[in-house]
Parts: C-alpha cells; sequence; structure tokens
C-alpha cells in the first residue's frame, strides 16, 4: 500500500499552484460566540470548481507521464470529485469517464459535463460504482483517479491543510467532513508533520456514520449510507484512508439531519457565503459539542459550495 509522505504534499503544492486558488480563511464572531472558539474557517467553497477536490484531482492529473494521461482519467463519484476530474482534465486537454449514482444532484452533473467530462450513470451504492468503473477502465485503458483512495489525491487534498497552517499558526484543533477519508487524511499528513500538537476531528452525518462505527470498532466497518442532505459523506473508508484517520484523529463526531442544515442556514446568513451541506458538517458538532471546543484556536476546512439554489435542501 502506498502511503503518501509530507515530501509528496509539498510537490503536490508546487504542482497545482498555477491552476487553483489559494483561498481565504474567513472568521465570524457571531459564530465564535455560539461554540465558544476561536474558528477560523479554510473556504474551499471558493475553490476552483466550488470544492476542494480540485486539488487532488488537478495534482493526479498533472502527475501523469504524457504516455499515461493520452489514455485520458476515469473515476467515481457523486459530485464534487467527478466535477474537479473533468476540470484538471480539459486543462490537460485529455478524456475524462466519470461514473455517478443516477441520483446524483443535477447541479453536479451539469459541472461535469460543463468542463467536457462523460457521465456513465449507476445505482447509488458504492458496489455499483466500483463495478461500473471497472467495466470502465478496461475497456478505455484510462488512468483510475480514485476520489480518495489514491496517493496523489491525499496528497493534494493535503495543500489545503497545509495552507491553513502557514496562514494561521497555533490551531489547537481541525475540524474537517469525513466521508472516505481523503481529506482527512490529507489533514493528518500535514498537521502530523507541521503540527502534531493539533488535534483533528472528523465529521461525519449520522446517517452515514461508517467512520465514527470504524473508529470504535478499530478496523474499517463499511455500510450503505441511508439517505442524508450531506450527499458527499456516504462512502466508505479504504485502508489507505484507515491508516491515517486510526493514527492521527482525536475522535469522529456526529451530526444529525437538521443540525446539519441549521449550521449550512446560519452559516449562509452569517457569513454570507454559500456552502454545501457536507460542508457544515464541521460546524454542526462544534456547536453540539461546545465543551470540547470551547476557548480554543480551531480551524474548520469548508469542503465546498455546490448547491442547487432552486432545490435548496430543507427547503419546503
Amino acid at each position: 500500500m502506498n502511503i503518501p509522505t509530507f515530501d509528496d504534499v509539498v510537490e503536490a503544492h508546487e504542482r497545482i499552484a498555477p491552476y487553483i486558488h489559494r483561498t481565504p480563511v474567513l472568521t465570524s464572531s457571531y459564530l465564535n460566540q455560539l461554540t465558544g472558539a476561536e474558528i477560523f474557517f479554510k473556504c474551499e467553497n471558493l475553490q476552483k470548481v466550488g470544492a476542494f477536490k480540485a486539488r487532488g484531482a488537478t495534482n493526479a492529473v498533472f502527475g501523469l507521464s504524457d504516455a499515461d494521461a493520452a489514455k485520458g482519467v476515469a473515476t467515481h463519484s457523486s459530485g464534487n470529485h467527478a466535477g474537479a476530474l473533468s476540470f484538471a482534465a480539459a486543462l490537460r486537454g485529455i478524456d475524462a469517464t466519470v461514473v455517478m449514482p443516477h441520483n446524483a444532484p443535477a447541479t453536479k452533473k451539469a459541472a461535469v459535463r460543463s468542463y467536457g467530462g462523460n457521465i456513465i450513470e449507476c445505482e447509488p451504492t458504492q458496489a455499483s460504482r466500483e463495478a461500473t468503473l471497472e467495466q470502465v477502465i478496461a475497456k478505455s485503458g484510462a488512468d483510475m483517479v480514485h476520489p480518495y483512495d489514491d496517493p496523489r489525491v491525499i496528497a493534494g487534498q493535503a495543500t489545503c491543510a497545509l495552507e491553513l497552517q502557514q496562514e494561521i499558526e497555533g490551531l489547537d484543533a481541525v475540524v474537517a467532513p469525513i466521508g472516505g477519508g481523503g481529506l482527512i487524511s490529507g489533514t493528518c499528513l500535514t498537521l502530523s508533520t507541521l503540527s502534531p500538537q493539533t488535534k483533528i476531528y472528523a465529521a461525519e452525518p449520522a446517517n452515514a456514520d461508517d467512520a465514527y462505527r470504524s473508529f470504535r470498532a478499530g478496523e474499517i466497518i463499511t455500510r450503505d449510507a441511508q439517505q442524508s442532505v450531506a450527499d458527499g459523506l456516504k462512502t466508505n473508508l479504504r485502508p489507505r484512508t484507515w491508516y491515517f484517520v486510526s493514527k492521527y484523529v482525536s475522535d469522529v463526531l456526529l451530526a444529525s439531519e437538521n443540525e446539519i442544515l441549521d449550521a449550512m442556514y446560519l452559516t449562509w446568513g452569517r457569513m454570507k457565503i454559500i456552502i454545501e451541506p457536507s460542508s457544515a458538517v464541521p460546524l454542526a458538532v462544534m456547536l453540539k459539542n461546545r465543551q470540547l471546543f470551547e476557548g480554543q484556536r480551531v480551524g474548520v476546512i469548508i469542503t465546498g459550495g455546490n448547491v442547487d439554489l432552486k432545490h435548496c435542501p430543507g427547503c419546503k
């Protein structure tokens, strides 16, 4: 199993710098008051393609040799990685094929197509995603860029925490969403090197609590998630991401569907930025566990802002 190193993170940051944004870090005195913490929001909702996924996908695509790139890239994704890989492939002038569950948000499908990606739909289960992708790769010979179980992707995602650490020193904790674990793995990789005293918390929907169950069992537990507004967090850990979670994460904290939506709309209203439900889970768990974060300096990674505003999650 290939585990990326911090040297890979440094190389990734140099490789992707011409193609991505260095996103801002924002604060909110009102949210500080509600949580009792001093929060620094790393706003990847303002990233290219509207999500942190641009980092890992761009690192993977531009790390390919010309011969491998000529065969194109392929992946499975419920949305943000799909758009990110299509974006990166378009920048390099190569083909991208994306396996997406048929119930993926229409806005995310539209984003993939806008970047020239080819969509193949599948059933909304992990097994269906992976089986369909295997068929695509067997036929095309494309390079598989897994949404999170890929050392190139993890190294790319790690650049988010790298920038946060460069800008805001002395963080007591960092909270980030967890689905398959690519972002958390990258966060662990960076902080364990640059700031090992900083605690890392993973935030997960209660309706998709496989990481929570795995963390407490001490081994990977997989399950098909129930319906959740946090559609980007319904994937399961893999051995490579479990390596980082089991070694460096202090705890996995859960939020209910209503708590996630409340945190999302609170962020919209108070910070005047659009974030998607998956991005609201860290704030939701901080509001729920005030005693854990009170009095601390906390970094929060806002992972994306791709929301269909004509069909807002939770709107009636």
